[in-house]
This record gives C-alpha cells, sequence and structure tokens, in this order.
C-alpha cells in the first residue's frame, strides 16, 4: 500500500494498513495510525527544529489529500482529514474528527477541540484556541499581532464551543468567540462576542 516513489524515512512508525500515495515523503519520527491514507506530493513530519525534538502523530483513520506539508510537533486524534495544499506547522493539538479545508494554513501552537470544521482557506495563527464543534467558514482569520508586522504578540483569539465564524470574517488578537455565537460574514471582531450573540460589521 505503499507507492515505490514514496519516501518512508527510517525510524517512522507506519500501521500495517496504512497507504502512501506517489512522491509522498514520510519523515523520521512520524507516527500514523491504522486506516490513514496520505494522497501524492505530501511531507509528512517535516523536520523544524521549533518542534523540539517531538514527533508527528497522526491517529487512526486520517485522510492527507495531495499537495498537504504536516511538521513535525504536532499531534492529531483519529479522524484528521485535509484538502489539498494544506499547510499544518508545529505545536498543534487536536481532538477527533478536525477537517482542514483546502488551502488552509495553521501555523501552529494552536488547539483544537472535536469535530472542528475548517472550510476552505482558512489561516489560523499561532496561539489560538479553538472549541468542540466550531465551523469556520472560507477565507476567515484567526490573528494574533495586533500590528503586523511587529514582535508583540497577544495570542491567538479563543473561540469557544459550537460558535460559527461566517467567510471572511477577521477575529483580531485575543478575542474571545463565546459559546453558540455567530459572527457574520466579512466582519472584524475587535472585541470579546457573548455566548449566543451574532455580530457583524467592520467592527462588529
Amino acid at each position: 500500500m505503499i507507492h515505490p516513489t514514496a519516501v518512508i524515512a527510517d525510524g517512522a512508525e507506519l500501521a500495517d494498513d496504512v497507504e502512501i500515495g506517489a512522491f509522498t515523503v514520510v519523515h523520521e519520527g512520524a507516527r500514523l495510525g491504522s486506516g490513514s491514507i496520505v494522497a501524492s506530493h505530501c511531507s509528512v513530519g517535516e523536520p523544524t527544529a521549533l518542534a523540539h525534538g517531538s514527533p508527528l502523530v497522526l491517529g487512526a483513520g486520517c485522510l492527507i489529500r495531495s499537495h498537504t506539508v504536516i511538521y513535525a510537533g504536532s499531534s492529531f486524534e483519529d479522524g484528521l482529514e485535509t484538502g489539498h495544499h494544506v499547510t499544518i506547522r508545529e505545536g498543534v493539538t487536536a481532538g477527533p474528527n478536525l477537517r482542514v479545508g483546502t488551502n488552509a494554513d495553521l501555523q501552529g501552537d494552536a488547539t483544537f477541540g472535536r469535530y472542528v470544521r475548517l472550510h476552505s482557506s482558512v489561516q489560523v495563527h499561532k496561539g489560538s484556541t479553538v472549541g468542540d464543534f466550531v465551523w469556520i467558514f472560507p477565507g476567515a482569520v484567526l490573528t494574533n499581532d495586533p500590528h503586523p508586522p511587529s514582535d508583540v504578540a497577544f495570542g491567538g483569539p479563543i473561540v469557544e464551543e459550537f460558535a460559527v465564524i461566517a467567510a471572511t470574517a477577521c477575529i483580531a488578537p485575543g478575542v474571545r468567540i463565546g459559546a453558540r455565537s455567530l459572527v457574520a460574514a466579512s466582519s472584524m471582531v475587535t472585541r470579546d462576542v457573548a455566548p449566543d450573540t451574532v455580530v457583524m460589521g467592520s467592527p462588529a
């Protein structure tokens, strides 16, 4: 189930039924759970000094589509699914059934709960926390720099369980999006949103 052009490094750990596509590289230390499929032209466990020696861990039943790059130093429970051309940096931890849409960019050091849905071209900056059953729609951005480019980081937003962030919304650093709230499309959120609230506009 491993394509002859794939490269599996010494020290990588693959369950017996894992499938690896053409020209994919699985780097040293990466651990892939049972039933996982990695399509063509992927880099799994991409080395980085920022991983501090921690391996990439993928649970069972993961589906990694073509041209995805996942760095070492992240850990995913069962059922991770990526679209095409996804980048996931080091320091990401996620509960089961995280789905990451095509061209999404997770910049690392972020936490995702259970059954989170990130649609295409979503960008999540470092220090963000996303709770269970959150939906983030295409082009939305969770930021962590109040005056880019700068060396000051406030930490990313906190998005509580069951919240929905609609397409192309931008969430400012350190903002808390309350549980079951809705951020309307193209909104710029610069302050906390209470639970069970709908906000819209710029600023929302």
